[in-house]
């Protein structure tokens, strides 16, 4: 499905700015009528007790800016409880307006009526209370040009043009000011008024811009989430054939053939192996992300596991005419050596991959109670410009033809996941044309002797023979594992779901060595499911297996979460073999011969 085009914020109109202006406006009428009606009130007081005005009258005018300002309070409350105000937000407007109006022309008249009294002083006094209440406008009216204009103008504009008209001298110079004064003031409000619009714009588009980044984050993470379900789902689907292919190549093997024919059967295992390593780098990234891998940390000597990580690598750097050595140390670190070995082999793997000429040394320095193991090699470099994305996930430099035979560019993806798992530090340099350095740095172990040996590697020859109960929905795998198993000597029942393993074991005297079961079957049926039904049904804790081609993060977690020793499909041969022995090792010892 294709995600529609998100629509692009729109410019702010005066439909979505006036419900803003208007909101500022009655923000801020409580403070401003009522600081303008104390001072009407104020002024009264102090032009009858100087004796410059009739008390009448100047209680009359005092009354008449409360009741305005009173008009203005009860504006506000019905404006607050109004639910759809923003919707009617030009209805408001004008009645703020118009009561705007009625108490500019109210402070507008004062002047006028001392000016008629003939007294300078007082006729001052009260032009500056009067220009300080017009000034004090621009604050509280501004955010709605027509509301400041409605209030500003009444009140400035009748004292000056009174004085112009005016014949007396003074009259005309104090015109003169009141028009700079009026202009002045006017235009600053104007300003404050498209500051105060531009900043609503500005909010608006702001708004919009993350409503919109919203939409596209969440279109992004479905499509994260359509692609991780997609690729969980084929990985799933193209495991099987290669797993069955697998056991199969490993059953040709122990059939006696000619040179041609043994020479085709590595051509295909040299294949199916290459489609195995880049399935296991798909399904690295999947364990990462799900979080199914422990850290299991451990005290082991560092020569022994680089020595043994550059003789797997000898053979491919030797036929392309490059040296790889690894430097002899004591160091015994403290960390968890499998995932660091799958580190540091991507690591030596890249280096040789990537050096036509020279060699790869890999080493290490002690670095206080640290230890940083090194990867040098002689290859081509990095640009300083791309050091930082060769850890993002498919790229990879100088491969634009996306030639598999490089792999898919995850393996650098891949060091990075297990290094934070691993709470460790990942440092590269490089010069282009003289090769690169790369640094891993973990934590030296306070033992002064290394316990542990080399790797065992298990025996290739015969195992035990067990009775082993095969579980896969998938009729070649089925064939493929019976021959495989049958080769080495197993007895082996293969069923495509547990009520059928459960009527072929019911003939069987003999009760289960093995169980290994595929994680996913048909019909929604579960592998873990199924391997306790049989457990069950004997009353005893059978070994199993359990096999899985998934790579979707909740079922890696799933099947983690079960405590069952868990392969991914495609699995080797050698890893099957490894597997069946490890789990039936003691099978002879602990279980009885025939079926309780």
């Amino acid at each position: 499905m294709v995600a529609k085009p998100a629509v692009p914020p729109q410019p702010a109109d005066a439909e979505h700015i006036g419900p803003e202006q208007v909101a500022a406006l009655f923000a801020a009428l409580p403070l401003g009528v009522l600081g303008a009606a104390i001072g009407a009130a104020v002024l009264s007081l102090a032009l009858v007790r100087l004796g410059a005005m009739d008390l009448r009258l100047c209680f009359g005018w005092a009354g008449y800016i409360a009741l305005c300002a009173l008009a203005h309070l009860v504006l506000f409350r019905q404006y607050r409880q109004d639910p759809k105000r923003d919707e009617r937000w030009s209805n408001w407007a004008v009645w703020f307006a118009v009561v705007a109006l009625l108490e500019g022309i109210g402070w507008g008249l004062i002047p006028l009526a001392a000016a008629v009294g003939g007294n300078f002083d007082i006729e001052m006094l009260t032009m500056v209370v009067t220009l300080a209440v017009a000034a004090a406008s621009i604050p509280a009216f501004s955010p709605y040009l027509p509301a400041f204009a409605a209030f500003f103008l009444p009140t400035t504009i009748p004292y000056a043009a009174w004085s112009i008209a005016s014949a007396t001298p003074l009259h005309q110079a104090t015109a003169l000011l009141m028009v700079v004064f009026i202009c002045a003031i006017f235009g600053l409000g104007v300003i404050a008024n498209r500051s105060f619009s531009q900043l609503i714009r500005m909010r608006i588009q702001t708004t919009a811009m993350a409503e919109d980044l919203r939409r596209q984050k969440e279109i992004a993470e479905a499509a994260s989430l359509s692609k991780s379900t997609f690729l969980a789902a084929a990985s799933h689907d193209l495991r099987q054939p290669v797993h069955a292919l697998g056991l199969f190549v490993g059953a040709l093997r122990g059939i006696p053939m000619g040179a041609e024919g043994q020479r085709i059967v590595e051509q295909i295992e040299t294949s199916a192996q290459a489609m195995d390593g880049l399935f296991a780098a798909l399904l690295d990234i999947s364990r990462l992300d799900a979080g199914t891998v422990d850290v299991r940390p451990s005290s082991f000597a560092v020569y022994p596991f680089l020595d043994r990580i550059c003789r797997d690598h000898a053979e491919e750097a030797r036929a392309k005419g490059i040296s790889i050595e690894p430097q002899r140390t004591s160091v015994i670190a403290l960390t968890d050596p499998v995932l660091l070995e799958r580190i540091v082999r991507n690591l030596v793997s890249n280096a040789v991959r990537y050096t036509d000429a020279g060699r790869v040394v890999v080493g290490c320095r002690r670095r206080g109670g640290r230890v940083a193991i090194q990867v040098w090699d002689t290859g081509p470099g990095i640009p300083a410009d791309q050091i930082g994305r060769i850890f993002e996930e498919y790229y990879q430099i100088g491969n634009p033809e996306r030639d598999r035979a490089r792999g898919l560019g995850l393996g650098l993806a891949i060091v990075r996941r297990l290094a934070d798992l691993l709470g460790c530090e990942i440092k590269v340099r490089s010069k282009v044309g003289s090769g690169s350095c790369f640094e891993i740095t973990v934590p030296v172990s306070d033992r002064e002797t290394s316990k542990l040996a080399d790797a065992d590697e298990r025996s290739q020859g015969a195992l035990a023979k067990s009775m082993v109960v095969v579980v896969d929905d998938e009729l070649p795998i089925r064939e493929g594992m019976t021959t495989l198993l049958g080769g080495w000597g197993h007895e082996v029942v293969a069923a495509a779901s547990g009520d059928e393993a459960m009527r072929l074991l019911a003939s069987h005297p003999r009760r289960p060595d093995l169980i290994i079961c595929d994680y996913r079957l048909r019909n929604g049926e579960n592998g873990i499911e199924v391997i306790e039904a049989l457990q069950g049904e004997y009353n005893h804790a059978i070994p199993a297996l359990l096999v899985t081609g998934d790579t979707a993060p909740d079922r890696l977690a799933e099947a983690h979460a079960s405590g069952l020793l868990l392969l991914h499909k495609p699995v080797s041969n050698s890893k099957l073999r490894a597997a069946i022995a490890n789990l039936t090792r003691h099978t002879e010892e602990d279980l009885p011969a025939t079926a309780e």
